[in-house]
């Protein structure tokens, strides 16, 4: 692991300057700071994570009023702590993102930060920006808000524990949760809800088991695992994606500076090979000038289940590009959306910490000129900087 970080040139200590920023960080949410917020710590919520993930950036809650759903999406507010240009915020964006490696994580911002003040740790009071959105019983979303809040998780959850109620019927699990299991319930619905939208309009759905790496005390690995995506991983992609969407929606329309995530159509040239390739398993892949998400998405359902799945949908994957940040909309070709930005992850990704400041400061009176000429000086440069960072981690994580 060590080449590896050293061959990628990964960033291992914090320099002194954020070092010592961190010792002015408090532990606990002053009172101060939780003044002029919306107050939800009364909202029941939860985290729903990995077991052994400490950096929790997302809380979810959900009720229902009439034919509404009221969906909320909260995220740790880090850009409270990290401000544009101090020590930690310059550390930040020379990162760009955590780096997940087999045995550790190389964080984005300090532990302190991210397993402390800024991760949604239950029971404790916590600033979040919250995207609030209702969904009608169609799955649109038909009304949100957006803003600064204080919130108070009522649990952390797992992935297994949530599976355990709402697929395996887990009596002790069920009767641990008790106060939770409707919410759960109610969330299995709403993102199914979502999903089947999102899935009508062509969002196309690559789902390979990913490994878990299982390691001794000595680093060696003594298993491999499969990483499955359940109900739990679901439900909360589904709510995440929303929150994503809703955002840049939002922000598009107000036409401001902003960063977008953006996947392109494909290259028609590699598009026309892959069609050749899979012809010889029997399959077609209709080419036409505009080729929609929704004819990948028909060609993933035909090769389900059959021998040649794995190799046809990574090649296919593998003829898409890359999707990438930039401060135009143009557009996520893999989910089939028109508006789609990085929102729910400020603890690990710098676009996200980079947008909720935009956000925030629209939120507190909007962007005056000055501060619009500003966004749009740096953004194409924090854009090239994090979509290359990303690569980076990526690489190194394969």
């Amino acid at each position: 692991i060590m080449s590896i970080i050293k061959a990628y040139d990964l960033p291992v200590e914090f320099p002194e300057s954020v070092k010592k920023a961190i010792n002015d960080i408090p532990d606990v949410v002053s009172e101060k700071d939780k003044a002029g917020r919306v107050d939800l710590r009364n909202v029941q919520m939860v985290t729903i994570d990995g077991e052994d993930a400490k950096d929790l950036d997302d809380a979810v809650s959900i009720s229902k009023e009439g034919p509404v759903y009221h969906l909320g999406v909260h995220i740790a507010d880090v850009s409270h702590y990290v401000t544009e240009g101090s020590a930690l915020d310059k550390e930040a964006l020379k990162r760009g993102t955590s780096v997940y490696l087999v045995d550790r994580v190389i964080p984005m911002i300090p532990h302190k930060l991210s397993n402390g003040i800024c991760s949604l740790n239950q029971g404790e009071d916590r600033l979040a920006l919250s995207c609030l959105m209702d969904i009608d019983e169609k799955g649109n979303i038909v009304g949100h808000r957006i803003c600064e809040t204080v919130i108070n998780v009522d649990r952390r959850m797992s992935y297994t524990s949530v599976k355990k109620i709402l697929v395996d019927n887990d009596t002790n699990e069920i009767m641990k949760y008790k106060e939770l299991v409707p919410m759960f319930h109610m969330m299995e619905e709403v993102a199914e809800l979502l999903r089947k939208k999102r899935f009508a309009r062509g969002s196309v759905d690559f789902d390979f088991p990913e490994s878990k790496i299982i390691l001794d005390e000595n680093g060696h690995p003594t298993d491999i695992k499969p990483y499955d995506r359940n109900v739990a991983t679901k439900i909360i992609e589904d709510f995440m994606l929303a929150a994503n969407e809703t955002v840049a929606e939002d922000y598009f329309w107000q036409d401001m500076p902003f960063l977008y995530r953006t996947h392109e159509n494909p290259d028609p040239e590699k598009m026309r090979k892959l069609a050749t390739f899979i012809n010889n398993f029997g399959y077609t892949l209709r080419l036409t000038d505009d080729l929609r998400p929704k004819e990948i998405q028909k060609l993933l359902s035909e090769i389900e289940g059959s021998d040649a799945e794995n190799l046809i949908s990574r090649l296919t994957l593998r003829s898409m590009k890359k999707a990438k940040y930039t401060t135009e909309c143009v557009g996520h070709f893999g989910l089939a959306a028109k508006y789609y930005c990085h929102f729910t992850s400020p603890i690990r990704r710098y676009p996200d910490l980079q947008i909720h400041r935009i956000i925030k400061e629209n939120l507190h009176g909007g962007l005056s000129p000055k501060r619009a000429d500003h966004y749009d000086a740096i953004l194409p440069d924090v854009a090239v900087q994090t979509s290359a960072m990303e690569r980076r981690a990526a690489d190194a994580e394969r």
